[in-house]
């Protein structure tokens, strides 16, 4: 088998993606309280804030309290911190890019570094307009962005570590039924995470069809995940990429399940209320983040099902 072609020890590297996609996941909780607070105007201009450049000052002001901070205006803080975050991200994007480029020579590790710096910036932009367009089409656009991105950081992340330079799977019968299970796990999974960005950002023209199908789905993901999992057990337990991944679709499906649950029974309550409660900007938001993690464990052991040699 012949070895990766990385130039120096890639465990820095991999430690400092896997960091990254800490804080990615910060960012994309933070996302899901600008959502379910529904601070996604609250900064009314982009790129500037308030009119200023500033990223720390801003221009923000209030007329009843001149000497109060956008730090301590919660939907302000909400919003501008996104940003905050998300340029953030984008320069960590850009480091790892910049790394993998000059110390990985493997062309999908480089192709897929610059897509994900260029999905980061078009990010950035979609924001920007959803704010300048008040458009709930493309916040939705862009919540759907966030899990492509994600996406592609796990799979940087994992192309430089311990696991994946020492996998390899031989091509079976076997192995191509698991890739099409987990291609459509996946396809299932994003799918589920549309439907729940519908619901869960205001306005968009969600209505109880949309719940119904929603929970529907999430018949087929239970599903599919269960057969997946079982075929990784079944005919690759010797694989530990494979297996780590089915322990996260898991784990992870058992958690969205009991969120679910309970964010969708606060978001009837709340409903009736005319207000969002606390209880479910926690539920809602918690329910985002591991429905990323599952996301992306999926992309994992999709992934883990394509590499038939090293590389």
């Amino acid at each position: 088998m012949n070895s990766p072609k990385i130039t120096s020890n890639p465990h820095w590297r991999y430690r400092y993606a896997a960091g990254g996609l800490l804080l990615c996941l910060l960012l994309v909780s933070w996302g899901g309280v600008v959502t379910s607070i529904e601070a996604g105007l609250a900064v009314p201009d982009w790129p500037s804030s308030f009119g200023s450049y500033d990223p720390i000052a801003t221009g923000y002001s209030d007329p009843d309290n001149p000497d109060a901070r956008w730090w301590q205006e919660g939907p302000v803080l909400a919003e501008h911190g996104h940003r905050l975050l998300g340029a953030l991200v984008g320069l960590w994007i850009m480091g790892l890019a910049l790394w993998t480029w000059l110390d990985d020579s493997r062309g999908w590790v480089r192709i897929l570094a610059v897509s994900a710096t260029g999905l980061v910036i078009l990010q950035g932009i979609l924001g920007g307009l959803r704010v300048i367009w008040t458009s709930m089409d493309l916040a939705v656009v862009h919540a759907m962005g966030a899990q492509l991105f994600f996406c592609a950081a796990v799979i940087l992340t994992v192309s430089c570590s311990r696991t994946w330079l020492t996998h390899n799977v031989e091509s079976s019968s076997e192995m191509r039924q698991l890739r099409i299970l987990a291609g459509s796990t996946a396809g299932a999974v994003y799918f589920q995470i549309l439907l729940g960005a519908l619901l869960r950002h205001p306005g968009a023209g969600v209505d109880l069809a949309f719940i119904i199908v929603h929970a529907s789905g999430s018949v087929l993901v239970l599903s599919l995940i269960i057969v997946t999992c079982g075929r990784i057990r079944e005919h690759f337990g010797d694989k530990p990429l494979l297996n780590r991944g089915a322990w996260v679709m898991l784990t992870c499906l058992i958690l969205q399940l009991i969120l679910g649950m309970f964010a969708l029974t606060t978001l009837l309550y709340d409903a009736g209320q005319g207000q969002r409660s606390l209880a479910q900007v926690v539920l809602s938001s918690s329910h985002l983040v591991v429905g990323t993690i599952l996301m992306g464990s999926c992309a994992c052991v999709l992934l883990g099902t394509l590499r038939l040699r090293s590389g």
